[in-house]
């Protein structure tokens, strides 16, 4: 099993320039402590995401770290002209020797893709489009394509990935719908979604995945996410992660509660950490505590990545990086092998 990081680089309380500075520190911390990658949302216009421009973002943290592997997951694509995104993809791998993961989707929010003046009735149609161009040009020297939305006629692909023919594909994802086609594409896939619909979203994977011949030796990785907070005992661990959660979540719905919106997940979002926890969507404890969580879940489930939303909130920046030393020296040299 590998370990990763996922982050909203949701609203802290903090000074924008503070608080983007805390969670480049804490990369830095992830770095030393061997986490397999960083995973960075992208969200407008509300405090559920403060890294709107996630390859700016990412370019600072490429220069923070050495070993860390990042990306975006994801990259909203109906919202990119897929040429400027092809060179930004090139430009953040090669600032950082090669430690790009190509997260991508067509976004999840009708209210923040209004925002671009998407038409909901054409984003799939779009996203795919915008893919099939981003695929092309990274893996060609020259991108020719005539399509629905965008038409290249042998534009020059200057900018070349250090990885080839592309970095690593992410789809994140809460619909079974998408399950099939992460499977064939061989793209790794993560979810938030946990018990059985998160045990039916890994188990149709692997079945899809051999189904259309897939390797199981080489078979992409199999992710979930999950709130986590770490500290010496149970009790200081929730301490820490009740008011934090709160923050969280008032960040989560602000924009759909501000703008009538509606979305199933959203709306039956837990109220608060407990029963977050009820769900098995999230830990707090004692690194042995979280461990048993984790091998427990993993030995139902079958994932092969386990993704710590370790800072969320107004957790303090010291105990972020506390919780994220005992989960990277107590918990997963424990599961590596999981």
């Amino acid at each position: 099993m590998k370990f990763g990081v996922f982050d909203h680089v949701d609203d802290s309380g903090l000074p924008l320039p503070d608080h983007l500075e805390a969670r480049l520190q804490l990369a830095e911390t992830y770095d030393r402590l061997g986490f397999h990658a960083y995973h960075v949302a992208e969200h407008h216009g509300t405090p559920l995401g403060h890294a709107p421009s996630p390859g700016i973002y990412l370019a600072a943290l490429a220069q923070r770290t050495r070993q860390l592997r990042f990306g975006p997951l994801v990259y909203l694509l109906p919202l990119y002209h897929p040429l400027r995104l092809i060179e930004e993809v090139a430009t953040l791998d090669a600032l950082s020797g090669g430690r790009l993961e190509l997260g991508y989707g067509r976004g999840v929010s009708p209210i923040e893709m209004g925002f671009y003046g998407v038409d909901m009735a054409e984003q799939q149609d779009l996203t795919a489009e915008t893919f099939e161009v981003l695929i092309k040009g990274l893996t060609s020297e020259s991108l020719t394509h005539e399509g629905r939305f965008f038409l290249f006629d042998g534009v020059p692909m200057v900018q070349r990935c250090v990885q080839q023919p592309h970095p690593p594909l992410w789809y994140g994802t809460n619909a079974p719908g998408s399950v099939e086609r992460c499977a064939r594409q061989r793209v790794n896939m993560v979810t938030l979604l946990a018990g059985e619909a998160m045990h039916a979203m890994i188990s149709g994977y692997r079945q899809a995945y051999v189904a259309s011949g897939g390797d199981p030796v080489a078979m992409p990785l199999l992710g979930v996410g999950r709130h986590v907070v770490v500290a010496e005992t149970d009790a200081e661990a929730r301490a820490l992660a009740g008011p934090a959660f709160a923050r969280w979540r008032a960040s989560f719905v602000q924009l759909w509660e501000a703008r009538g919106g509606d979305n199933p997940f959203v709306r039956n979002f837990p109220k608060d950490w407990d029963a977050l926890v009820a769900t098995g969507a999230a830990v707090a404890g004692s690194p042995a505590t979280v461990r048993n969580f984790i091998a427990a879940e993993a030995e139902n489930a079958g994932f092969t990545y386990f993704l710590a939303q370790l800072a969320f909130g107004d957790m303090p920046l010291a105990a972020m990086q506390r919780s994220a030393e005992l989960f990277g020296s107590e918990v997963m040299p424990a599961l590596a092998n999981a």
